[in-house]
């Protein structure tokens, strides 16, 4: 099973390349792919195959697959129809076909997608594949991205399904946290019952409706026609709608008898069956006849799934069978028809039956066997569903009346748009000479009709050899109760009985309903009895979008105190709230250890106090980072000493940040308007004090159990290999954590960079050889300088002192930065620590040489620098792996060398050599952009020369 998923994704990544090599020929090897997977199917059909493999135990998300009778029948449609859709696609686009590789590429990993979910055990697993299948429906529906109408068909079927996704989502949570377990297999076997496993079921149910197209979320199904005809024939006939249907019938051996399950399932089958036959009617499209057929049998399907006896489901996975064959076939029938005549409009086309007779054939046989016609496989479906549903022990029998009368009713149109189909594209029309686009039309290619020649066929076989069929399907059926109901097995006669006297009937009622199809015709369906669906999508989008315009416009206002304190006022209210609501008194308090604690409390206290009275903004900056470096103090009383360092680093760094920010904005505060408000915010600031204060003491003593940190130091050196538990911690056991923090900063870099260069990032800093000859003290000395730098600043600011001191000792803080980078993993430090120390010795090259000493300290481009880093960290997740440990965790190397001795080399070095360089790339980047972009600009107007741009 792993091997059919690995094969399939290497030929999606292959395929835009064999595609731009072979052109539209290259969808042949590709069908190989699922006909050799499909070769694995038949060679597994009657063992049951198991796949364990450990992934995120904590999360619940090992990989468990298993291919049983239904994913093999499954497997079947998914694989077979798949390799013949390939060998349709070969001949239905043309070699300059834009984006054909991407198409090809998408087609094929649906397939794999496909495959995956109806074997995956695991029900988060089987729901990642499910939104995978959900994307890639998204762009193939858009292939013609061009188009409006496919980009709306597209973005509305990725809507529906992915919101229907979500509930189904939630409910899988809650039915594996009420089961005790996310194998489907043993939720299965042991249903949980009550209340909010019932919740959970709908929740579930929902999803696969939307997937199926069930009424009332049947909308994007017609919609998305807008697609190539291979995705319609493909995803919508035998592939990604059948996923809904897979899934009521994996669960219904264990929640059919629950409460929700049937009155949800039959009811909405039902109505999404008469009602999508009755559109059928109406529609002139052939693709939209098939479409609005399509969520008809859907309908008929979930009905037959959904009953939850062993004599239904035998009819349910039959039909299943037969419609994916007729389906598709009907589907590729329509493509031929406009790739040769260049219409799908019924009233354009006449006499084409004449003029393409072997088309007309397989489309005959097709449609026959999706009006139910002997001796068709359709044929044999419908009359099984007949005699599964009447008298059935699982309805109430008027309920059982009224589900027979409603799938009479939904089959009888489903003759009349059969006939409809047949007649519509291939009739005369009472015309005596062929339509203009049939008199023009070329004919098909014997390759071109092979597919669709292939499954009509085989639709027929499968009539005849009903008892091969019914082998390959009771197997699952049986997994389910007979109710005291006769065993019964597929055959094409049963002898004079009420089935066949309601199929003379649905047949007799169809043929009728067509031959008086002038008076349906003539009704008038402006006003549809449960409204028009697409209308209600849109007026719910609207709504949404007003919605958010209006809530965007009172809570966004663009006035900054407003939403700070809106999020304030928020962080107060609600857990405080909460807290009234649901906890008990009796907290134990500790103000503080030791008399030292109380003095670095006072003096932050005193710091955060003068900070809100200062006008000075640089003095209100610097007692802010009193309280910073308070913390840090803090954090060191408490045996901590590498968060210690790193807060004094920040506190050090962000200290400088602000500062040069400060430089573009006045020294004093203008704070003459806001002394109305002053009150309001500092009681608003003493209730977000108190309420982080009592939120930590809730949380202290919400501890009930030992803390799992007391177990980290030996974790650490046995598993990590480190004496650091921090750096442990960063670098192995939370190494997703890191790798995603990481990626923010690369994202505040490029923010940062963005807001100040607009649109790009200038490359590496200026050096000195760059600097204009009209600059402040451009004649360099010949001689030997301290900072080069230097030279170049107007000699008002001009520090001699700091660029000597900056000389000396910026060797040696790079040399401690190398240190703490080293010693990290087994002492205070790592590569974050590392990387700030290193960026604190740019900040002094950049305060005592200025922008040019910047460029001649790293004259390399900061981006350069984050991308390099993001690789080393990212990589150490693929080197790992070839090691033999997880993904981002640490492997140790150990080897002896001659004059060395033993090396303990662990992978994590390199991860934190990937952080390390991410840190001194953000600093360098601000400092270019806060820094030397400022400073590039002072000077041209002080020059009385316009910024660069």
């Amino acid at each position: 099973m792993l091997a059919i998923l690995l094969a399939h994704t290497a030929a999606a990544l292959l395929a835009p390349l064999l595609v731009r090599w072979w052109g539209r020929t290259a969808f042949f090897p590709l069908a190989l792919v699922p006909l050799l997977s499909l070769i694995w199917v038949f060679t597994n059909w009657n063992t049951e195959q198991k796949l364990s493999i450990e992934w995120v135990p904590g999360l619940s998300m090992d990989i468990d697959m298993r291919f049983d009778s239904l994913a093999a029948i499954m497997s079947l449609l998914v694989l077979g129809i798949g390799a013949l859709i390939l060998l349709y696609c070969a001949r239905y686009f043309e070699d300059d076909e834009p984006r054909l590789g991407l198409f090809a590429a998408e087609m094929v990993a649906f397939s794999g997608a496909m495959f995956g979910l109806i074997t995956s055990d695991n029900m988060l697993v089987l729901y990642i594949f499910w939104e995978i299948t959900t994307v890639l429906s998204f762009l193939l529906v858009g292939h013609y991205a061009e188009r409006a109408s496919s980009r709306r068909a597209a973005t509305q079927a990725l809507l529906v399904t992915t919101a229907g996704g979500l509930a189904m989502l939630v409910g899988i949570i809650v039915l594996g946290q009420a089961a005790g377990t996310y194998n489907l297999s043993e939720v299965v076997t042991n249903a949980p019952g009550g209340w909010l496993p019932g919740v959970a079921i709908v929740l579930i149910l929902i999803g696969a409706l939307s997937k199926s197209a069930i009424v009332p979320m049947h909308f994007w199904l017609p919609g998305a026609m807008a697609a190539p005809t291979p995705v319609s024939g493909y995803l919508h006939a035998a592939a990604m709608v059948k996923a809904g249907i897979y899934l009521v019938a994996r669960l219904a051996p264990g929640f059919a008898d629950s409460g929700p399950w049937r009155a949800t399932i039959i009811s909405l089958g039902l109505l999404s069956m008469i009602l999508a036959g009755w559109r059928a009617l109406r529609a002139f499209d052939l693709k939209l006849i098939l479409a609005f057929g399509t969520v008809s049998q859907l309908g008929f399907l979930m009905v037959l799934v959904g009953i939850g006896s062993e004599k239904a489901m035998l009819a349910g996975l039959t039909m299943v069978i037969a419609h994916a064959m007729f389906k598709a076939t009907l589907f590729m029938v329509v493509g031929i028809v406009d790739h040769t005549t260049g219409t799908r409009d019924i009233r354009k086309l006449a006499h084409l039956g004449k003029k393409a007779p072997w088309l007309a054939a397989i489309a005959a046989l097709a449609a026959a066997s999706m009006a139910g016609l002997p001796p068709m496989i359709g044929f044999v479906g419908k009359e099984t569903a007949l005699s599964a549903v009447i008298g059935t022990p699982t309805l109430n029998p008027t309920v059982a009346a009224i589900v027979v009368a409603g799938l009479v009713i939904g089959s009888i149109l489903t003759v009349t748009y059969s006939i409809r189909f047949v007649w519509g594209a291939f009739g005369r029309k009472q015309l005596e000479r062929p339509s203009p686009s049939v008199k023009n039309m070329h004919a098909p290619s014997a390759l071109f009709l092979a597919a669709p020649a292939f499954l009509a066929i085989l639709g027929l076989i499968a009539g005849f050899t009903s008892s091969m069929v019914d082998r390959i399907v009771s197997p699952y059926a049986r997994t389910l109760p007979s109710y005291g109901q006769e065993p019964y097995h597929l055959a094409l006669w049963h002898g004079f009985n009420l089935p066949l006297a309601l199929t003379v009937v649905v047949v007799t009622g169809g043929v009728g309903l067509f031959i008086a199809h002038r008076v349906v015709n003539r009704l008038k369906f402006e006003h549809p009895p449960l409204g028009n669906a697409d209308r209600i999508y849109d007026n719910v989008l609207k709504f949404m979008d007003t919605l958010s315009i209006r809530l965007t416009g009172t809570t966004q206002r663009g006035s900054l105190p407003l939403t700070q304190g809106t999020i304030l006022l928020t962080l107060v209210l609600l857990p405080i709230i909460v807290l009234i609501v649901g906890q008990k008194p009796g907290l134990e308090y500790t103000l503080w250890n030791t008399p030292l604690q109380l003095v670095i409390g006072v003096i932050m206290i005193a710091g955060g106090l003068g900070a809100t009275v200062m006008r000075n903004r640089l003095a209100s900056v610097i007692l802010v980072g009193l309280t910073g470096y308070g913390c840090g103090v803090i954090f060191a009383i408490h045996g901590a000493p590498d968060l210690a360092l790193t807060q004094f680093l920040v506190e050090t760094l962000t200290l400088v940040v602000f500062v040069l920010v400060l430089r573009k904005l006045p020294a004093e505060v203008d704070d003459q308007g806001s002394a109305g408000s002053r009150g309001p915010r500092a009681a608003l600031a003493v209730a977000v004090g108190a309420t982080v204060s009592v939120l930590g003491a809730f949380a202290m003593n919400a501890r009930s159990a030992a803390p799992v940190s007391l177990q980290f130091p030996e974790a650490a050196y046995n598993l990590g290999d480190g004496k650091n538990i921090v750096n442990v911690i960063l670098v192995d056991i939370r190494a997703w954590d890191t790798l995603g923090e990481i990626c923010v900063l690369l994202v505040a870099a490029t923010g940062v960079a963005s807001l100040v260069f607009r649109n790009r990032r200038f490359g590496s800093a200026p050096r000195v050889s760059d600097a204009p000859a009209s600059s402040s003290d451009a004649n360099v000395a010949a001689e030997t300088t301290w900072l080069l730098g230097g030279d170049l600043i107007d000699p008002r600011h001009r520090s001699l002192i700091l660029e000597v001191t900056t000389r000396l000792i910026f060797p040696t803080i790079m040399v401690l930065s190398i240190y703490f980078f080293f010693s990290g993993h087994n002492a205070p430090g790592g590569g974050f620590a590392g990387g700030l120390t290193a960026g604190l010795a740019l900040v002094l090259r950049y305060l005592a040489g200025g922008r040019y000493e910047l460029g001649e300290a790293v004259p390399i481009d900061a981006g350069k620098i984050l991308g390099l880093g993001l690789i080393f960290a990212a990589g150490t997740a693929v080197a790992s792996l070839f090691l033999g440990a997880p993904a981002l965790s640490s492997a140790t190397l150990e080897v002896t060398l001659p004059i060395l001795g033993d090396i303990k080399l662990v992978t994590a070095l390199f991860f934190d050599l990937g952080v390390y360089l991410i840190v001194v790339g953000l600093v360098l980047d601000v400092l270019r952009s806060l820094g030397a972009r400022l400073d590039a600009q002072v000077e041209m107007q002080s020059q009385g020369r316009v910024s660069a741009p």
